[in-house]
């Protein structure tokens, strides 16, 4: 039965993905509904994984020679990150049957989508590191395909291959460590490597432990890897939802979370992931706070809430960590796609031409002002109960620098998630188009997450056993729900936590009383507009990149006979290095 799940949640949605690709774009209902059917079916079989999980290998399959075996782990966390990928997965195709309504080649939306999501699934649940690289590229090949799938816009597909060369830097680090993992132990399986990483040489385990740094900080849109996301907004807002929010962007916080016994003792390294994730999540939230682009405040502030995430790691509050990656894939995909139906209402992403929407939109406000009461950390709402923990263990744990600059960031969080509902739904309507309401369908997936906003947070209690028992490696202490709510309820750094939220949101309501301390801030408003500069060290990498492959256009002849050789001799070298590894 669990084989089957397993193969399941991978295949299905591909399934699903080939068969809307035949259909053809003459028939887009049948598209719509076998998209959101085998979509809807992943996520069920994603779910019924969840009393099967085990630290066990349940499939393998050997490749032999220097593949070694692929496996199949359904351990806790790679359910977790298999039933958010499956479940937002279909909320996402469920709100695209109303937003990509009136858009040609659904075929290849929808084909990319489902083949997204299945493997991101196998991602997660991989217990070879090789497997998981392989995963790890088609989801890379996915967000390059769907940001540029308006490919007669040029900014989409500037975007698409942006996204492609800097998250290739995270592909090159994942792939060096598993070289490194067969090298020295003779396989690529995790187990292995966690269970044995304190044998390798000193200079080797460095390198690997920062490669897989880089990787996650490339994948995860780190400093200083940050600026292709907001790019990447150019995708259909669903796919933003779903991959730039809810899943992809999280590979790199997995990455670190799931081998963080390998490498925590590192020298320096530690503290170098708390650096990333704190850089990340204070900088992303000031390019949030003088943002206009509706898509683009909510890509900094993923960036923002990702630095959350790997600054929880680098203190080694893996639980902490986890559990706000579901609060925040919840909550943003609710965000994400609320911004669909706003954006679908007004035909604008600029906040500066709303205004007002909340009178025409009541629907749309009830359930973006949840996700904003998630995102800035309010109590009745799942992203408090993670993001205290995440302050709390860091506290405790952390540098006491590091604590106060991530509390700066709460401030910064609530005081542009209170700007971009204000400017939304609130003040003189400022667009001439009137608007309306969101359309059923996306009324269904909308209140699914606003629900999950609100409730996920129950969950912590079981979450967290479940990463007990099934993470050896990882030392997690074993809480209740209501344990970790009293432990949240007494700790006097909550109480310092809602202080700071509050200052945040009144900071707002005070603007015209401040006028004169915004004044001095320009120069820094400027600077971040600009994205402090790290766009010129992205685009340095991108032109390297593209002035390699224009050079190696030379080896591209143009003549088929002559390609093919090519091809052959190559097969014919890496069949022979493979016969040698047998």
């Amino acid at each position: 039965m669990i084989s089957w799940l397993i193969l399941g949640v991978i295949f299905i949605p591909w399934l699903g993905g080939l068969c809307v690709w035949l259909v053809g774009d003459r028939t887009p209902r049948v598209q719509h509904i076998l998209a959101a059917g085998f979509s809807i079916i992943s996520g069920l079989a994603a779910l019924a994984l969840l009393p099967f999980a085990t630290d066990s290998v349940t499939i393998s399959v050997s490749m032999g020679g220097v593949f070694g075996d692929f496996t199949l782990i359904p351990d806790g966390l790679g359910v977790f990150i298999t039933i958010i990928a499956a479940v937002v997965g279909s909320l996402s195709v469920i709100f695209s049957v109303d937003y990509m309504r009136a858009e040609a080649q659904l075929g290849r939306y929808y084909a990319l989508v489902l083949l997204f999501i299945g493997a991101m699934s196998g991602l997660a649940l991989s217990g070879s590191i090789l497997f998981m690289f392989l995963f790890w590229e088609i989801t890379a090949f996915c967000s390059y395909a769907l940001i540029s799938f308006h490919n007669d816009d040029p900014k989409a597909v500037a975007g698409g291959i942006k996204a492609l060369i800097v998250t290739q830097i995270g592909g090159v680090g994942l792939l060096a460590g598993a070289l490194t993992s067969y090298v020295f132990f003779g396989n690529y399986q995790i187990s292995t490597l966690l269970a044995n990483a304190q044998t390798l040489p000193a200079g080797v385990l460095n390198l690997i432990a920062f490669g897989f740094l880089a990787a996650a900080a490339a994948k995860s849109a780190q400093v200083p890897f940050q600026t292709w996301l907001p790019d990447a907004m150019e995708a259909p807002t669903p796919v933003t939802a779903l991959i730039h929010a809810a899943t992809m962007v999280n590979a790199g916080v997995y990455l670190l979370a799931r081998f963080y016994p390998a490498y925590s003792s590192v020298p320096g390294w530690s503290v170098t992931v708390i650096a990333v994730g704190l850089f990340s999540a204070l900088l992303a939230g000031v390019m949030a706070l003088v943002a206009n682009d509706l898509k683009r405040v909510l890509a900094y502030s993923t960036i923002s809430q990702l630095g959350y995430m790997i600054y929880s790691v680098g203190t080694g509050a893996i639980f902490a960590s986890q559990f706000h990656l579901l609060s925040h894939s919840v909550f943003k995909a609710l965000l994400f796609l609320s911004a669909g139906a706003i954006i679908t209402a007004v035909g604008t992403r600029d906040m500066r031409l709303m205004g007002g929407l909340g009178r025409q939109m009541p629907f749309v406000r009830m359930v973006f002002a949840i996700g904003g009461f998630a995102l800035a950390g309010l109590p009745i709402a799942n992203g408090f109960f993670s993001k205290e923990l995440i302050l709390e263990y860091g506290m405790a744990h952390g540098p006491m620098w590091a604590y106060v600059c991530m509390l700066i960031g709460v401030g910064i969080t609530a005081l542009y998630t209170m700007r971009m509902v204000w400017f939304v739904f609130y003040g003189q309507a400022r667009g001439v188009k009137p608007a309306h309401d969101a359309y059923p369908l996306m009324r269904v997936s909308l209140v699914a997450l606003a629900f999950g906003a609100l409730t996920t947070w129950l969950l912590a209690g079981g979450f967290n056993h479940l990463l007990v028992w099934s993470l050896p490696f990882h030392s997690i202490q074993s809480s209740k729900t209501s344990d970790i709510l009293a432990e949240i309820i007494h700790a006097p750094g909550t109480w310092v936590t809602l202080l700071v939220v509050l200052l945040g949101l009144a900071t707002w309501q005070l603007r015209e009383r401040l006028k004169g301390l915004t004044a001095l801030l320009k120069p820094l408003a400027g600077f971040a507009e600009r994205r402090f500069g790290f766009e010129w060290f992205n685009q340095r990498i991108i032109s390297l990149t593209q002035s390699i492959a224009s050079a190696l256009q030379v080896t591209q002849t143009g003549q088929l006979s002559w390609n093919m050789v090519g091809i052959l001799a190559g097969l014919i070298v890496i069949l022979g290095i493979l016969a040698r590894g047998t």
